[in-house]
């Protein structure tokens, strides 16, 4: 995230991020296309990733879009960490690993990632928005997602990674436990009235922000809307007048 460099303060623009969840590199660049100029930040999951490889990244940066590489790199300590400096190398600026793997894991993460001379910010998911406590429960997580997050959250900044992918329910409570020490990121938003799709946990993208995330991650409102300029302004709006009541 980027302060607006004249007021040095955030924008709307700084906080929203378009996730590009679509099965084709030419669908990918289209929807780019259409946001140009609306929006700066676009996400890269695992589907857009697999149908397009590390091509998509490079096209997205050279637009002059920033990237959030989300693919949740969860393996043993040698193997994340290689995958971060190759991750590193394609211009990312925000990449995921997941906090469940471990300390070992997490640390050989943020020790890659500062080897790097440009090395992206690194996000530990927590607890998919997808998942409630029933979810969480089937996996064998005893606990509640809330204490799951603020266990998964502790040891991501313990192990030297300070940003943190979370739910907009949890984030008031990360940002209270935290303050200003840690960078949170929340999927999971929806509009008031559109369709929650598979996300359990979910907000408005006001409601995000005045819990205290830092970035929004929007995906099918904006990309599987008829116009995905007008209804990214519309959120745009939304969380200009969130932020403008801080």
């Amino acid at each position: 995230m980027e302060p607006d460099a004249a007021s040095g303060r955030r924008t709307a623009e700084d906080t929203l991020i378009v996730a590009l969840d679509v099965p084709s590199r030419d669908r990918a660049i289209e929807l780019a296309q259409s946001l140009q100029g609306v929006c700066r930040w676009v996400k890269v999951g695992l589907e857009l990733y697999l149908a397009a490889g590390e091509a998509v990244v490079r096209d997205l940066t050279k637009a002059g879009f920033s990237v959030f590489l989300d693919l949740k790199f969860h393996d043993i300590p040698n193997t994340v960490a290689g995958a971060v400096r190759s991750a590193g190398a394609l211009g990312a600026s925000l990449l995921t690993v997941h906090a469940s793997g471990g300390p070992e894991m997490l640390a050989a993460a943020a020790d890659a990632a500062a080897a790097l001379p440009n090395p992206p910010r690194l996000l530990a998911a927590t607890v998919l928005t997808s998942m409630n406590a029933e979810q969480l429960h089937a996996t064998g997580v005893e606990a509640d997602p809330l204490d799951q997050v603020k266990r998964l959250a502790g040891l991501a900044m313990d192990s030297g990674i300070s940003g943190l992918v979370c739910s907009p329910q949890e984030a008031a409570t990360l940002r209270g436990q935290f303050g200003g020490q840690t960078f949170l990121v929340t999927p999971g938003i929806r509009p008031a009235g559109a369709a929650a799709g598979d996300q359990k946990r979910a907000a408005t993208p006001g409601a995000a922000i005045s819990a205290g995330a830092d970035m929004l991650v929007v995906g099918r409102p904006i990309t599987a809307a008829p116009s995905p300029a007008a209804a990214a302004d519309a959120i745009l709006a939304e969380i200009r007048s969130a932020l403008g009541s801080q």
